[in-house]
């Protein structure tokens, strides 16, 4: 039995889903979010909440059973507020800047990196060492933030880069002499 799947997902109030077959739509103030079911979940709205229960007795099935609960209040979640990843920039003379659907990084390297941001997420930089990446898609918004990082991870000798916010370094003591 999963103990996620049994838990019902709560519909609060401005947010309605509706279920056609496999396809679950959840609308809600800040837009409209949709979710295909794998044939192995019954996905049922009753009493201003959502249910998922397994079609048989399979590990598949009761994989998908959890999954799908926690996609669906992923979405519930998504329609009713954002999604938040705040990065931090460490190092002298590294820096970041929006400029329309761009955001210009400058890291150390012989030019600047110029990072596309994706539609769906909204990427601010309240100081010149900090981002944020916000939306609707949880997935989407881990996915872009780790695509930002990667441009220069923190290295361990001075923690330079670009990393999570709270992320702890573990710093690696240099060369003896």
């Amino acid at each position: 039995m999963s103990r996620i799947g049994k838990k019902p997902v709560e519909l609060p109030a401005g947010v309605t889903a509706s279920v056609s077959g496999q396809t679950v739509e959840v609308k809600g103030p800040k837009g409209t979010q949709t979710f295909n079911a794998t044939d192995d979940v019954t996905i049922t709205v009753e009493d201003n909440a959502v249910s998922v229960t397994p079609r048989g007795k399979s590990k598949r099935a009761r994989q998908q059973w959890g999954m799908s609960r926690t996609m669906l209040a992923n979405m519930v979640h998504g329609v009713q507020n954002t999604f938040k990843k705040e990065l931090e920039i460490q190092g002298v003379g590294y820096r970041a800047a929006v400029q329309g659907t761009t955001l210009k990084l400058n890291l150390g390297y012989s030019h600047d990196v110029d990072f596309a941001i994706p539609a769906g997420v909204t990427v601010t930089c309240p100081k010149q060492t900090e981002i944020v990446v916000e939306g609707h898609d949880p997935q989407q918004v881990g996915q872009v933030a780790a695509n930002i990082r990667d441009w220069r991870r923190p290295e361990p000798y001075k923690g330079k880069g670009i990393r999570y916010k709270g992320e702890y370094i573990f710093q690696k003591e240099g060369k003896k002499k």
